[in-house]
């Protein structure tokens, strides 16, 4: 008797930079273990199935189970994974089903050695996020022959071609495109920001995370300024940036301000530091 297929990975890819992540970071920030343990039970069913699973109701009640974490808070690390894009969130608000891109390529990477002896590709359906020309040779994708000379990955309802809608996903792409600064300096600190923010007033939207960058493009075009900007916002717990005050500056020594005992420059790498050892 021939042997079963084997669909999902007896054992996948695992970046060993995986704890220096910033969206692993803030898990870890916001839930502490609890919540890298459920990104990584998340993962283990997944590719033990394959490249995506259905996670309904009743699966929340076995992973609240078997994690021994009340259902409420896997509920809780579940939406924030999706708003971290950590898993597609259209997708599931579509069909209910967890995947990634990240995590279909991680797949392709898996089973290559495996797929080398088969003599028949792999098929996959409306559930492939990867376009066309990311999807190994190995992997047949039905979504594609459907679509004749549709690249773009799946992401909930399929789409027209209509000049509208076309024009808006252009849109959306180039607001992606453009949101890290040219700076690594300032992005950092723009990071560690969102960072003592979030841990502050809770999880922040893309939009208003673009909105806090156009902010402070606004406040000042330069990078010195723009990242003590950014810093001064960090150390303060402000909600939003606060333009840098003009004129002759009083010495650290007879201002009043609370947070004066702290040194600025050292101050928000001890804060990021606390919060993840938290």
């Amino acid at each position: 008797m021939a042997r079963p297929k084997i669909k999902g990975l007896l054992y996948f890819p695992f970046d060993i930079d995986f704890f220096e992540d910033n969206k692993i970071r803030i898990v870890k920030a916001r839930y502490r273990s609890d919540g890298v343990m459920i990104y990584l039970f998340l993962l283990c069913e997944i590719y033990r199935q394959g490249y995506y699973i259905k996670a309904d109701e009743d699966f929340l009640y076995i992973i609240s189970d078997e994690l021994g974490i009340d259902q409420n808070k896997v509920k809780q690390v579940l939406n924030f994974l999706l708003n971290k894009s950590l898993f597609d969130n259209t997708l599931f608000s579509s069909d209910k089903v967890l995947t990634s891109a990240g995590i279909q390529r991680r797949y392709q990477l898996g089973i290559k050695e495996r797929m080398r002896k088969s003599k028949e590709p792999l098929e996959v359906g409306r559930y492939w996020l990867l376009k066309k020309e990311d999807t190994e040779p190995f992997i047949k994708c039905t979504l594609f022959e459907d679509i004749p000379g549709k690249c773009d990955s799946f992401s909930g309802k399929n789409e027209s071609n209509s000049t509208e809608k076309s024009a808006n996903k252009s849109k959306v792409n180039n607001n992606k495109n453009n949101t890290v600064f040219q700076s690594p300096e300032l992005e950092s600190a723009f990071q560690m920001y969102l960072l003592v923010r979030e841990h502050n007033y809770g999880a922040i939207l893309p939009e208003q995370v673009q909105a806090l960058r156009e902010d402070l493009l606004s406040l000042s075009n330069k990078p010195e300024e723009q990242i003590a900007i950014v810093k001064k916002a960090t150390a303060g717990g402000y909600k939003e940036f606060r333009g840098m005050k003009k004129g002759k500056r009083t010495s650290p020594a007879k201002k009043k301000d609370n947070f004066n005992n702290f040194d600025g420059r050292s101050y928000d790498q001890e804060m990021y530091m606390g919060l993840i050892e938290k």
